[in-house]
């Protein structure tokens, strides 16, 4: 997926006009994240445009105004899913790295980032097809999913240098990485077109990103 990152900028110069309330008391705050949750589970299902907040509310258990009382929109909800979706992402890959201990073995770290993102693909298939889907219309989607990028980038980078990882261009060399995990897994687990040997391209992506963090520029 490659995002509009003149948009996103465009987007985050914009005041949002709609600030959802937010609740106080613990009751308030639990029929919200009922609302959250419902959300996420219609646009998994019926996707975005096949959800309305009438079906959001009937499956929180609330009504239709309580929605209208934290959200202005069907949209409004479709953020706050996207934040939690994000986090969800970002924390397993994220933890990974976590982990890592120098001297660093990439040969070893990568088949484990291709498990896991493969994993959260097929887990989350739905809601991640909905959510993609939107982020070439949608300026705030778009913008969410560039910081995604932004923030899994420099999260690595920091352990990475931290652990004695020096290459000038570390940072183009582990979004260059990304990219390639991302586009095999979408192959992978959207596309499966008959004629690929998966398990072959699969050698070759962890072929290719191993040479990427062993040889010098």
């Amino acid at each position: 997926m490659v995002y509009n990152r003149k948009k996103t900028k465009k987007y985050n110069q914009k005041i949002m006009k709609n600030a959802i309330r937010q609740p106080r008391q613990e009751r308030s705050i639990e029929k919200k994240n009922r609302i959250i949750e419902a959300g996420y589970e219609l646009f998994s299902e019926v996707g975005y445009y096949g959800t309305n907040t009438a079906e959001i509310a009937k499956r929180a258990g609330v009504s239709t105004g309580i929605v209208y009382g934290y959200f202005a929109d069907k949209r409004d909800i479709l953020i706050c899913v996207l934040e939690i979706y994000i986090d969800e992402v970002f924390k397993p890959i994220a933890n990974l790295f976590d982990t890592l201990t120098a001297p660093v073995d990439v040969a070893l770290i990568i088949p484990k980032v291709l498990d896991e993102t493969i994993r959260m693909h097929k887990k989350k298939s739905k809601i991640h097809e909905t959510l993609h889907s939107l982020a070439g219309s949608d300026e705030a989607v778009n913008a969410k999913f560039i910081a995604l990028e932004d923030k899994l980038t420099l999260k690595i980078y920091d352990i990475l240098s931290n652990l004695g990882v020096e290459y000038e261009d570390l940072k183009e060399r582990i979004h260059f990485a990304m990219g390639i995990i991302q586009n095999f897994c979408h192959e992978y687990v959207f596309d499966s077109h008959e004629y690929i040997d998966y398990k072959a391209m699969r050698k070759m992506v962890n072929k290719t990103l191993t040479h990427l963090f062993s040889c010098k520029a």
